[in-house]
């Protein structure tokens, strides 16, 4: 046994021998209580004889049961003689004092080493009230200290962490939030436990419960994952985020085999960083675009050519459709007046793609309506954006057809062409449903395009009149 009964102070935990039923005695069930518990844990009578020793306690100082049971107090095996007198002392004053003590001390192993121990000690009582020992509880330092460290990075995480930390259980709902987390997610702490992630989040849900899923079954992944999310917020409508998301699985360090408790989820908003990566990396492939369709209409005799060579680099991943609308009369000064006739000149096959055709040959105006975003931007000599909206497709093909675009085209950008000083068209990019809708950086690149494109139509212009 482990533990040993050899003082009257014991006597009050029950008999030595096992009922008449076969059931274990008192005893018995002490030792095993004893032996299975994680703290080493002896104790002593009131004279300070040690009563009990675990098996935790013989783990760290190597003295079994044995050798510790009986021995009055520590002196001379688990203490140095010319510390035994304050251990024991310090030990034994929880008898008459309140609550638990809580002490540290350099015990000694039974090989000759030595071990920095915390313990926590408390007076047992008899029946009549009387303290009758004190049992002690002690770990190693160490390992207590990993303990605390443990809980304050725990709380630490859930206090005042900058980045967003929640447990979600094994049924993918989360039961634990931080303040962080509940601030990105736009709801209290409380309101988000135990509901799906499908009720905090507009889109992304599918990504984030593949990745969890994924954890809760193989492990963690090798690197943080970056996932798109919609976050719903009733007072600033639907955000599109980008969150850089850690996942640790949670196992019970209690079971013989780890058991999934769940997933610790930490993440952080990169939005605005991945929105720089991706415009630093948009505006590279543009500039590259600009260069190589120069060098390229560089190589055209024929000026129209090299405008169309500028549209067809351009739409490579801008647009899904391009047209070039050259003035039906003489090139338009600022101080022009009257109506606004234009004529196709180029334009990108509607069907499958290819590079641009020349149309036009035979002058005849394009059938623009009054207020046509084409006809608008040569009225303010700059760009135009204009869009179907929210509608049902054959709506929005229908408001393709009316301004004379293919019927794919949901988002429109105009762009107007000028040469010294003079108009002399429009360019228009189209996109489809697929796409999003033109910004003001989509502008600013349509334009530089115009600029070469305009060029290219002055100097074709000027050949005619030689």
């Amino acid at each position: 046994m482990s533990a040993s009964r050899r003082s009257g102070a014991t006597d009050e935990l029950g008999p030595d021998e096992p009922g008449a039923s076969g059931e274990p005695g008192g005893s018995d069930l002490l030792a095993a209580l004893l032996d299975g518990m994680d703290a080493a844990l002896c104790a002593f009578d009131a004279a300070g004889v040690v009563t009990h020793w675990n098996r935790e306690a013989e783990r760290i100082l190597g003295w079994s049961a044995k050798d510790a049971v009986g021995r009055h107090g520590f002196a001379g095996w688990a203490v140095r003689t010319a510390d035994a007198e304050e251990v024991q002392a310090r030990l034994l004053s929880a008898m008459r004092a309140p609550g638990r003590q809580v002490h540290e001390f350099a015990l000694l192993t039974k090989d000759g080493g030595r071990v920095l121990v915390r313990t926590q000690s408390a007076a047992v009582r008899g029946a009549d009230g009387e303290p009758a020992g004190v049992y002690c509880a002690f770990s190693e330092v160490h390992a207590q200290i990993d303990l605390e460290r443990s809980i304050a990075l725990s709380e630490a995480l859930f206090e005042d962490a900058e980045w967003g930390v929640v447990l979600v259980d094994a049924d993918l709902r989360p039961a634990v939030v931080n303040a962080h987390a509940s601030r990105a997610l736009g709801i209290g702490r409380a309101s988000a436990l135990g509901r799906p992630l499908g009720e905090l989040l507009a889109q992304g849900v599918e990504e984030l419960e593949a990745a969890l899923t994924h954890v809760l079954a193989e492990g963690a992944p090798p690197a943080p994952a970056e996932v798109w999310v919609t976050l719903r917020s009733p007072a600033e409508g639907e955000q599109r985020r980008c969150w850089r998301n850690a996942f640790l699985p949670l196992a019970s360090p209690l079971a013989e085999e780890p058991v999934p408790l769940g997933v610790g989820w930490l993440f952080t908003d990169v939005t605005e960083a991945k929105r720089g990566e991706q415009e630093a990396a948009l505006l590279r492939f543009r500039t590259k675009q600009l260069h190589r369709a120069a060098r390229a209409a560089a190589e055209c005799e024929d000026p129209l050519e090299a405008a169309t060579v500028h549209l067809d680099y351009a739409l490579a991943g801008f647009a899904d459709h391009a047209l070039i609308d050259r003035l039906a009369d003489a090139p338009r000064t600022p101080d022009a007046a009257g109506a606004v006739r234009l004529v196709r000149l180029a334009a990108t096959p509607a069907g499958a793609p290819g590079p641009s055709v020349l149309t036009g040959a035979a002058g005849l105006p394009v059938r623009y309506e009054p207020g046509h975003p084409a006809l608008s931007c040569v009225e303010r000599t700059g760009c135009v954006r204009a869009e179907a909206g929210s509608v049902p497709p054959e709506l929005a093909r229908e408001w393709a057809l009316r301004r004379q675009w293919p019927g794919d085209a949901v988002h429109a950008l105009c762009a107007v062409l000028r040469s010294r000083g003079r108009t002399l068209g429009v360019v228009t990019f189209l996109r489809g449903a697929a796409r999003t809708p033109f910004e003001r950086s989509d502008a600013s690149y349509a334009e530089d395009v115009a600029l070469r494109i305009a060029a290219a139509l002055d100097l074709a212009g000027a050949t005619r009149e030689r």
